[in-house]
């Protein structure tokens, strides 16, 4: 329940909530929240003290029940301005919302808050690691990975490579549960988890006795009977 992915290649025993210098938050369009593939529904567990705010046309969210009190709200969009200073009083008065929804989907969103912070976009560069749905166009990346970028902009490399860790365990998981064998195999063998998490490596390679069985089924040569005499 807690990861959303089938019991055979479920990451429980691996997803923890790590803590965050700054206060994250999500304002995920409502197509998205019941999607066990969107990086916005993996931040609240993961995140230690995120939100997840869920937007909708016909209910436009009210300014309060997003902007926490005291804080410097930062809107992560490509349209913003250049990374800022962090505000006085350091990281905990700064509060980062995402956009989890698709490009055109973020429009409406972002008017919908519009002047309640400052709109920042980030130094975003290489190929995105989400590789559970097809990114639109170069330098698109998910939610997550744009919660990434923004630690290793602000120099919180440590807590940057403890979140990527179940951000890329999620990614191999949700592969491994869709079939993709042979991308799932690459994608481990250039990512950290096989390291950090190796029982649940050893554990997804484990084949099940079901498992077995249809293999050797076919495998197997077929074996027709002959009518007639025994």
């Amino acid at each position: 329940m807690r990861c959303e992915l089938p019991p055979r290649w479920c990451i429980c025993t691996v997803q923890r909530r790590e803590s965050c210098p700054l206060a994250v938050d999500v304002l995920q369009h409502h197509l998205e929240a019941h999607r066990p593939t969107s990086t916005g529904n993996l931040i609240p567990r993961v995140v230690e003290g995120s939100r997840t705010l869920l937007y909708r046309r016909e209910r436009q969210p009210v300014r309060t029940e997003i902007v926490r009190p005291g804080a410097e709200l930062w809107i992560l969009h490509p349209h913003g301005e250049l990374l800022p200073k962090v505000p006085a009083g350091g990281f905990g008065r700064l509060q980062v919302l995402l956009l989890d929804a698709s490009w055109a989907q973020t429009g409406g969103m972002l008017a919908a808050v519009e002047g309640w912070g400052r709109r920042v976009r980030l130094p975003m560069a290489g190929t995105s690691r989400y590789q559970l749905r097809a990114q639109n166009g170069d330098g698109r990346f998910s939610t997550f990975e744009a919660l990434l970028f923004l630690l290793e902009a602000l120099g919180r490399h440590e807590e940057a490579a403890r979140l990527r860790l179940q951000f890329e365990a999620h990614v191999y998981a949700g592969l491994c549960s869709r079939g993709r064998k042979v991308e799932a195999a690459t994608y481990l063998a250039s990512s950290p988890v096989a390291t950090a998490f190796p029982e649940l490596a050893a554990e997804f390679a484990r084949r099940r006795p079901n498992e077995e069985a249809t293999r050797s089924d076919t495998n197997s040569p077929r074996v027709e009977k002959i009518s007639g005499d025994e």
